[in-house]
């Protein structure tokens, strides 16, 4: 029942920050896990970032830890990642999902957005 859409990608520097946000509709996301994954062109799908509903808990990828801070606004039906000190590995197609567990497995996600892009060059 839950849409989600993501923003906020775009081309960066290395070094630079950059803050995506998912805005949800249809379904308040204070039921659901969300979550941040990305894909890559020609590579799996990863887990990045996982929040819980109440925003008490966090867990992050190794490669991501101490640079991306997951959150959200239930109020506002928003979930939001900040990326910090991006590198070109981190370049990727970023998704949201809904998940009714706390999980970083993408199997545990019902619902996913369309996808936002982000390229960070050298």
């Amino acid at each position: 029942q839950v849409q989600l859409v993501e923003s906020g990608g775009g081309l960066v520097q290395a070094g630079d920050s950059l803050r995506l946000s998912c805005a949800a509709s249809g379904r308040n996301i204070g039921v659901y896990t969300m979550g941040w994954f990305r894909q890559a062109p020609g590579k799996e799908r990863e887990f990045v970032a996982t929040i819980t509903r109440d925003a008490s808990r966090a867990s992050y990828a190794d490669t991501v830890k101490g640079r991306f801070t997951i959150s959200r606004d239930n109020a506002k039906n928003t979930v939001y990642l900040q990326m910090n000190s991006l590198s070109p590995d981190d370049t990727a197609v970023y998704y949201c999902a809904a998940s009714p567990l706390y999980s970083v497995g993408a199997s545990t996600y019902n619902y996913w957005g369309q996808g936002t892009q982000v390229t960070v060059s050298s």
